[in-house]
């Protein structure tokens, strides 16, 4: 979601949306727009690029009508008008108009940080859109987006959503909004899974979730359907191999809360708990086998095998029978 100012009515004068994530800076957009039709059914909506925004333009959209109607004058990629243009946007600035709202977007950063400092200045709102490049925020992303939707879905659901779709954030958001509109209750994990496992990272994590589970069986299963369906054997290496990995960074590490172990291990809490259900019958020497499995398979696929389907199948039934490795002989 969007953070937004404190001073945060949506009709104040002017509302600048910083940042480079495009979902939400049009949100910012459409939420003036919004609050300026709930206000006037007959607001007038101009949306500029930055080239459509010549010197004395402003002055034209910005002119007092004869009828008084509510604009909204929406300015993209503000930081790269020009600099008579800008001149004419800072002095607006000073003394804008009663019923006409003001949007900038503007990337941040250093290009055209004159407007954007004048406009903070001058008291305009603020809304900060910035590039979720962390699955942190993806995933906070999309437990607010069923928030705001009014349902409840589990933190497994929203991570395996985050795990089928990746990282944009309009197919988040269009998936969390169809899953509200066709599931009753609570959204769980299985629910996402039937919605969404044909995706590559579904599946890939599905293969690798059963064979650090020790269920070969299943694993394989697994396995076939995906490279049936298309997936890229290097998605199921890549999956396999962070599978592993969980497994070995929970057993070497301290015992204490999962939010302890969350910290320093960089996993969110639910995620240790399910590692911890997974790692039992694991060993030391049961993971540094498995981890040398994927290896093998890794380079399989990427052209140091004849099979890369054989590759993956011989890592799949090594990594199951390394989870089943304690107390056996």
């Amino acid at each position: 979601m969007a953070r937004k100012s404190a001073h945060d009515e949506p009709l104040a004068p002017v509302t600048v949306a910083v940042g480079q994530e495009d979902l939400l800076l049009d949100r910012a957009v459409q939420q003036v727009v919004a609050a300026a039709r709930a206000a006037d059914a007959d607001t007038d909506v101009r949306d500029l690029s930055s080239d459509q925004l010549q010197p004395g333009t402003l002055a034209e959209l910005t002119s007092p009508s004869l009828f008084a109607e509510r604009k909204v004058v929406v300015v993209r990629n503000a930081q790269d008008l020009s600099a008579d243009t800008v001149k004419d946007v800072k002095a607006y600035l000073g003394s804008p108009f009663e019923e006409i709202t003001l949007v900038l977007l503007h990337a941040g950063g250093a290009k055209g940080k004159g407007l954007l400092d004048a406009a903070r200045k001058a008291g305009a709102r603020e809304v900060a859109c910035p590039k979720m490049t962390k699955p942190a925020d993806r995933l906070a992303f999309v437990r607010n987006e069923f928030r705001a939707l009014g349902r409840s879905a589990t933190p497994e659901a929203c991570q395996a959503l985050v795990d089928s779709l990746g990282s944009d954030l309009r197919e988040l958001a269009s998936a969390a909004s169809q899953l509200a509109s066709d599931i009753e209750g609570t959204i769980d994990e299985a629910v996402v899974g039937r919605y969404y496992t044909g995706r590559a990272e579904a599946s890939s994590f599905t293969v690798a979730d059963r064979a650090v589970e020790g269920r070969a069986a299943e694993a394989l299963e697994a396995l076939r359907w995906s490279l049936s369906t298309g997936v890229a054997p290097v998605l199921i290496t890549s999956a396999l191999a962070q599978g592993v990995r969980a497994i070995g960074k929970l057993s070497s590490a301290r015992g204490g809360r999962p939010a302890d172990l969350a910290r320093e291990l960089g996993m969110p809490p639910w995620k240790i708990d399910r590692v911890r259900q997974q790692m039992r019958g694991w060993t030391p020497d049961g993971v540094a086998v498995a981890l040398m499995a994927v290896a093998e398979a890794d380079a399989g696929v990427k052209g140091g095998g004849d099979d890369p389907e054989y590759a993956l199948e011989k890592a799949v039934v090594t990594i199951a029978r390394a989870a089943r490795s304690r107390g056996r002989t």
